[in-house]
Formats: C-alpha cells, sequence, structure tokens
C-alpha cells in the first residue's frame, strides 16, 4: 500500500479504534464535555427557567422519603438515602460506559467541591454492573464526591429510563426538581438555587 492510499485510509482507521475501543467513552465524553464548555451545547438544567423569580428550584412534588433507597458505599457498606433527611440531596444516575455521564462529571465535581457538605449532600449512584469499572474511572479522573451503587431495585423518583438523570431533594425529601440528561450544573445560578433550598 503506497503512503496516499495509506493516507485514505487513516481516518476510518482512527474512527474504528475509537468506536470498537475502550477509548469509546472517554473520547465521546471529552467531546461532548467540550460542547458544554464552549456552550455549543447547553441542555436546561432544573433552575435554568424558575416560575417565580424568587424560587429558581421549584418543587415537583413526590417524596422520596420516607421511601428507603438502600446503597452501598465504594467500600461495600450499607447506607441509606433517608439518612440524608435534613440536608439538600443532589442524586445523579451515571455509568462509566455513559459517555454523556462521563462528560458532565467534571462540572459535578466542581460543584460538589463548592458546596457546604452540612447543608448539601451528593450522592453519585453508579449503575455499571462491574464496580471495578466504576472505582477505576473514579481513582483515574481524581473525582472525590461519595459514590454508590443500588443494593437493589430504585424505586420512584429515581427510576429513569436514562442516564445520566439527576434528581434534586429538599432537606424534607420532596422532589425539588429533576432533570434527565447531560448538562452543566456548575453554574452560579444552579449553586445559589441550591443554597436557597437549603436555608
Amino acid at each position: 500500500m503506497n503512503r496516499k492510499n495509506l493516507l485514505q485510509w487513516l481516518p476510518l482507521a482512527l474512527f474504528a479504534l475509537v468506536l470498537f475501543t475502550p477509548l469509546r467513552t472517554p473520547v465521546l465524553g471529552a467531546l461532548q464535555r467540550g460542547l458544554l464548555a464552549t456552550g455549543l451545547w447547553k441542555p436546561d438544567v432544573p433552575v435554568a427557567t424558575p416560575a417565580p423569580a424568587d424560587a429558581p428550584i421549584v418543587p415537583t412534588g413526590g417524596a422520596a422519603y420516607p421511601h428507603n433507597l438502600p446503597l452501598l458505599t465504594l467500600d461495600g457498606k450499607h447506607a441509606n438515602l433517608s439518612d440524608l433527611k435534613g440536608k439538600v440531596v443532589f442524586v445523579n444516575l451515571w455509568a462509566s460506559w455513559c459517555p454523556p455521564c462521563v462528560a458532565e462529571m467534571p462540572g459535578i465535581h466542581a460543584l460538589y467541591k463548592k458546596m457546604d457538605p452540612k447543608k448539601v449532600a451528593f450522592v453519585m449512584i453508579s449503575l455499571d454492573e462491574n464496580p471495578a469499572k466504576a472505582q477505576a474511572m473514579l481513582k483515574r479522573q481524581g473525582y472525590t464526591f461519595p459514590v454508590y451503587f443500588p443494593a437493589g431495585p430504585l424505586t420512584p423518583p429515581f427510576d429513569s429510563n436514562s442516564i445520566p438523570s439527576t434528581v434534586i431533594l429538599g432537606p424534607d425529601g420532596q422532589v425539588a426538581a429533576r432533570h434527565d440528561g447531560m448538562a452543566e450544573y456548575d453554574t452560579p445560578e444552579f449553586k445559589a438555587a441550591l443554597e436557597k433550598l437549603a436555608r
């Protein structure tokens, strides 16, 4: 094969390399993260268009408590979502094989580092069938937010048909907001809305 023919096949070979290897998720996630960061693709977040001007997060109804959501920590200990009652809870369903999940995680982690953990809790629920894959991705990226695995079937309002999916719970356990799909959560408006909900 001469050099000209090789150059013609190179883009196809690179495409196949990304599409059919473990590079697929990080490459697609990075592309989607770039779209989020540049503003070319900015999905609405639950607080983007509030109804009343003084309430950026509008309750959607439906209580998450006293329903139990049994979880397992990264080290296999039992936990329950109901233990966080009294705090605003940011619940995100994700998986390491999901490019949109990977794309929104840097923003979620940045938001996590800015919030007061006494008032706002983060519950990142991995839907990976193999917990080791989720743990490897978290370690590789340096994420420090709390990650859990479901210890049973997901119940409403967490039983979404799509990921990523985010549910915001008020201190009373009411569902304050929900967003299915990728979004940029590290914004001043979203942070202010969580802080207001936590008062």
